[in-house]
């Protein structure tokens, strides 16, 4: 299984505090069946400023770590880029990384927010080859009152990573409820744990996957482990034609 949306890389953000927390971090992915993950700390999102070299240099040192302690774990680069104006410039500048150097780049929102200019961003990406991947969409309040905004989104060739705790209900009721609606609409394609360590923001991936199973198949479940697979390799992903969600029972903000 391969996770490509993780806080492993030690004392860079709000993930990994120290190389012993990694490795924790590292051996509990080994037991959820990851042995591929993809290190994303936080950039430019008011707190952190993680660029491209900077994660490459901390990301090769993690895996010599890895290997010194036998934790057959490999660890890719990317990045966890939060939605500013400046994106493309950053792009060009090789401040934003991609996901493994790939054409796939994450786009994270604010939690409660999603800005004007983000249709114009994601098309100008797209228009210098990149592929948008807006990550847990599901956790956004704007996106959860508004889901036909990510719907267009999605219409017009972005994508979306659902964070594997959400599903399972580690984010509330109301964020599980709605990351099925986001599921059943065909709105999301890619499943990652986020993990930001092993207590109270673990990985989550293995339950996640076999709540996928139940629910929608074995191979829907299949499809979300090729993407993955995909994503780091650079290849198209599987995707659906997007559908509008459909409002059931609300709970909550719903």
């Amino acid at each position: 299984m391969i996770d490509i949306h993780s806080h492993i890389l030690p004392d860079v953000d709000d993930g990994a505090q120290s190389e012993q927390e990694s490795l924790e971090m590292a051996e509990q992915a080994l037991d959820e069946g990851i042995h591929t993950i993809v290190a994303t700390p936080h950039f430019k999102n008011g707190q952190w400023d993680n660029s491209r070299r900077d994660i490459e240099g901390k990301v090769h040192v993690l895996n010599r770590f890895f290997e010194d302690n036998d934790v057959p774990l490999q660890v890719l680069p990317g990045q966890e880029t939060r939605i500013n104006g400046e994106m493309l410039e950053d792009l060009d500048a090789e401040e934003v990384l991609p996901i493994n150097h790939s054409r796939y780049v994450f786009v994270e929102f604010p939690s409660d927010a999603v800005p004007r200019y983000t249709s114009q961003l994601l098309y100008d990406l797209q228009l210098k080859g990149y592929k948008p991947v807006i990550v847990h969409p599901e956790r956004n309040s704007y996106f959860q009152e508004k889901p036909s905004v990510l719907h267009d989104f999605i219409h017009q060739g972005a994508y979306a990573q659902l964070t594997a705790g959400s599903l399972v209900g580690s984010f509330g009721k109301p964020v599980k409820q709605f990351s099925e609606q986001l599921m059943e609409a065909k709105l999301i394609h890619l499943i990652a744990s986020d993990a930001h360590n092993v207590k109270h923001r673990p990985f989550h991936m293995k339950e996640a996957f076999g709540r996928i199973e139940k629910l929608y198949g074995p191979e829907t479940r299949e499809v979300f482990l090729d993407n993955a697979r995909f994503v780091v390799n650079n290849e198209p992903l599987f995707a659906e034609p997007p559908e509008h969600v459909k409002k059931k029972k609300r709970f909550g903000l719903f």
